[in-house]
């Protein structure tokens, strides 16, 4: 059986998973061409490319908002995204910036691609609720397998949301989840993965890291409140870095997609990937690993 294990050993994000994913092979020029099917292309610009981060190439993925989105992400969870976009991405709107300045300027520059967009603007920028989600990806007409995989993951976020406002997950609005970045690294780690062939995924318990983070409500504690809602049932893995390491997107595609949390099965290793996060920390690689071959 063709497996996917996510290795987080510095946790896993969105943008990670992603890179991660190129990094073993997936193509991401098709994965634009399956995004277009949103109407959501004048909104954002794609970008990847290698980086290093301490010692480990890996590949950064990164979704820019253009002048089209109204910005509405600012008011997420400043932490779901942590980009710090190399130096050709200086208009970029610095997600990270609540989070302090540890940006990795290993070769950060070299062999990015920056992919543009001039298409039919969607009329809901920035935040959504989940019913524009829900028929967002079904007016789409991806496969079965993608558009399982991605309304699975946003209603998991979504009742997490509920959850800690108290309310219905019908009445939540996606202001975090609705977010332009966020929609396109959910739905585009779901066309990766099914692009690739998986049959099934497996993943390491999650750290989460520790500390504090500065959101529109405020100050809260790490692991965020949605992040750890989400992991209800996952098992959480210890970590000493004062950082958050998790992201509630990251969260949801490991509890949602994963069948079980362990250490790596045993497999015939046909490809590995590395997904680099935004953060540099002195003394650990802040990437996400993918495995992935053939188990019994």
């Amino acid at each position: 059986m063709r497996t996917l294990y996510f290795d987080c050993f510095s946790g896993i994000s969105g943008d990670m998973v992603i890179g991660a994913l190129i990094d073993a092979g997936a193509d991401p020029i098709k994965m634009e061409e399956e995004l277009k099917k949103l109407n959501m292309d004048e909104e954002y610009n794609l970008s990847w490319g290698k980086v290093v981060k301490n010692g480990i190439t890996s590949t950064k993925f990164d979704v820019i908002l253009t002048s089209k989105s109204d910005q509405t992400h600012e008011h997420s969870h400043s932490h779901e995204h942590e980009h710090s976009h190399s130096h050709e991405h200086e208009h970029s709107h610095g997600q990270d910036h609540r989070h302090g300045h540890s940006h990795s300027h290993e070769h950060e520059h070299s062999l990015g691609h920056e992919h543009n967009h001039s298409h039919v603007p969607h009329s809901h920028h920035g935040s959504r609720t989940y019913k524009q989600i829900v028929e967002a990806i079904n007016e789409a007409n991806f496969n079965e397998s993608v558009a399982n995989m991605s309304l699975a993951i946003f209603k998991k976020i979504g009742e997490a949301e509920g959850h800690i406002h108290g309310l219905p997950l019908e009445k939540v609005h996606f202001h975090e989840v609705g977010a332009v970045d966020s929609i396109i690294d959910i739905i585009g780690a779901a066309i990766l993965i099914d692009q690739l062939g998986i049959e099934s995924v497996q993943s390491s318990a999650i750290p989460t890291g520790s500390g504090h983070i500065h959101i529109d409500h405020g100050i809260y504690p790490v692991p965020a409140p949605a992040t750890l809602e989400i992991l209800k049932g996952v098992p959480i893995a210890s970590n000493d870095i004062r950082s958050e390491l998790a992201t509630p997107t990251g969260a949801a595609i490991a509890a949602v997609l994963a069948g079980n949390f362990g250490s790596l099965p045993p497999m015939t290793v046909e490809s590995i990937g590395y997904g680099a996060g935004s953060k540099t920390f002195e003394n650990h690689p802040n990437v996400l690993r993918v495995i992935i071959g053939e188990t019994q």
